[in-house]
C-alpha cells in the first residue's frame, strides 16, 4: 500500500516534488553576539538587520532552519525582529564573559553537526560569524559533503574563516545594508596622489539608496520599483546560482523575499504577462526555457547600459570641469538629478559603486581610490 501510495504521488506530482527537490536545502545558525557587536563596532554604531541576510540566502536555496545564539537579555529590540523573521532563538543565559562565548559556540556546534547526520536533505550549512573558532565546523561539514557558506561582519571577520568556506558573504556588502555615517572624514582635495602599492583601498561600499517621498508617505506598489527588485533579484540569481534563470525559479525566489508577492497587485493577470511587460521595457530578456511556458530570463548585455555609461561620464564632466577629479561619495545623487529614473540595479548591478567600475573597466572613465579623500574619485578618460 505503501508502495502505492508513492508511485501514485510520484505519478501525479512528480513534476512539482522534483523541481522542488532541485533547490538547496539551507539551515542557518547565527552567532549572534558576533554578528551584532561587530555591526555596532565597526559599523558607526548601526544597528544589525536580518533581512539583507534573508533576502541573500532566499536567491540560493530554501532555508528550512533558521536559529540564532545568544543571551537574549541583551537584544530585547532584536529578538522581536528575528521572530519576527521566524528565527529560532536559542537561549545562552550565562553572564557576560569568556565562558558564555563559549557555551553558545559549543552549543551551535554541536546543534550543527547533529543537524547535519540527521537531515540528509540539507544540502547547505550557512554559519553567521567572523570567529574563527568555527572554522573546524566549516571543516567537518565540509567533510560531509555539504556546503557552507559564511556570513560575518567585515571589520570583526577572522582572516581564518573566509578561505575555509565554499562561499563568504560580508554582511556590509549585502543589499540593503546601509553605509554607516561617516565621522570626522577629512575634507577631499581637488587633486590627490595615486594610491602606492602598499596603500590598499577599503572594501566596496554601498551607496544608500535616497528616498524622496515625504514624510509620512507609504512606498506604492509601482512598477518602476518592481523593475528595481526583478533585476536585481535575476542579477542575484545568475551570480550565486548554477545554471538557467528560469520564470519559475524568479518567482520562488520573488516569494522567498516577499511572501505576500504576486503580480495581480501590480495590475497583471499573471507571472508571464508580467515579465513579457518587463521585456518590453528592456528590463530584462526573455528565451525559451527547458520546459514549455517556462522562458529563460536573463539580463540585457548591452543597450541601456551603454546609454547609462554616457549618463555618467557627462556628469563626472560637467562637475570636474578643468580635469579635477569627482568623489565617489554623493556622485548618484547629481545622476539622479540629471535622470531621475536611472537605476544601477534595473542594469543588474548590485551597488553604485560596482556600476562605475563597469563603466571604468569598459574605458568610459577612470576611477582609483584616493587615500587622502578617503574616497574613490574618477576622472573622464582625455
Amino acid at each position: 500500500m505503501c508502495r502505492a501510495f508513492a508511485s501514485a504521488r510520484s505519478a501525479h506530482g512528480g513534476r512539482t516534488l522534483g523541481r522542488v527537490d532541485q533547490e538547496d536545502r539551507i539551515a542557518l545558525f547565527l552567532d549572534y553576539e558576533n554578528l551584532a557587536l561587530g555591526a555596532r563596532d565597526h559599523r558607526g554604531g548601526a544597528d544589525f538587520d536580518f533581512r539583507p541576510i534573508a533576502d541573500a540566502l532566499a536567491e540560493r536555496g530554501r532555508v528550512v532552519v533558521r536559529r540564532a545564539y545568544a543571551d537574549w537579555s541583551y537584544f530585547d529590540e532584536d529578538r522581536r525582529m528575528l521572530t519576527r523573521s521566524h528565527v529560532e532563538l536559542i537561549e545562552i543565559p550565562q553572564r557576560m564573559g569568556a565562558s558564555r562565548k563559549n557555551a553558545a559556540d559549543i552549543k551551535m556546534a554541536v546543534d550543527a553537526i547533529e543537524l547535519a547526520f540527521e537531515r540528509d536533505y540539507i544540502s547547505t550549512f550557512v554559519i553567521c560569524s567572523g570567529d574563527s573558532d568555527f572554522t573546524p565546523l566549516v571543516h567537518k561539514l565540509r567533510e560531509l559533503n555539504k556546503r557552507v557558506i559564511g556570513v560575518g561582519v567585515e571589520g570583526s571577520t577572522s582572516a581564518l574563516l573566509p578561505p575555509a568556506c565554499d562561499e563568504f558573504l560580508y554582511y556590509d556588502r549585502l543589499e540593503g545594508v546601509d553605509i554607516p555615517p561617516a565621522r570626522g572624514r577629512r575634507a577631499r582635495p581637488a587633486a590627490t596622489r595615486q594610491a602606492g602599492p602598499d596603500q590598499r583601498p577599503p572594501e566596496p561600499e554601498r551607496e544608500a539608496e535616497i528616498d524622496h517621498r515625504p514624510a509620512g508617505e507609504e512606498p506604492g506598489r509601482d512598477v518602476d520599483s518592481l523593475a528595481v527588485q526583478v533585476a536585481q533579484t535575476v542579477a542575484g540569481l545568475q551570480g550565486s546560482a548554477n545554471g538557467e534563470v528560469t520564470a519559475s525559479r524568479l518567482k520562488r525566489t520573488l516569494l522567498r523575499k516577499d511572501p505576500t508577492f504576486s503580480e495581480s497587485d501590480y495590475g497583471f493577470r499573471t507571472f508571464g504577462e508580467l515579465l513579457r511587460h518587463l521585456a518590453e521595457r528592456n528590463v530584462i530578456e526573455l528565451a525559451e526555457g527547458p520546459a514549455k511556458g517556462d522562458p529563460e530570463v536573463s539580463l540585457p548585455e548591452h543597450g541601456d547600459r551603454e546609454v547609462a555609461f554616457g549618463l555618467l561620464r557627462g556628469v563626472v564632466a560637467d562637475l570636474g570641469s578643468g580635469g579635477n577629479p569627482v568623489a565617489l561619495s554623493g556622485l548618484k545623487n547629481q545622476v539622479r538629478r540629471a535622470r531621475p529614473d536611472f537605476s544601477e540595479k534595473k542594469l543588474g548591478y548590485r551597488s553604485f559603486l560596482q556600476f562605475c567600475k563597469a563603466a571604468a573597466t569598459a574605458g568610459v572613465l577612470d576611477l582609483r581610490w584616493s587615500p587622502e579623500a578617503d574616497d574613490y574619485l574618477l576622472t573622464t578618460q582625455p
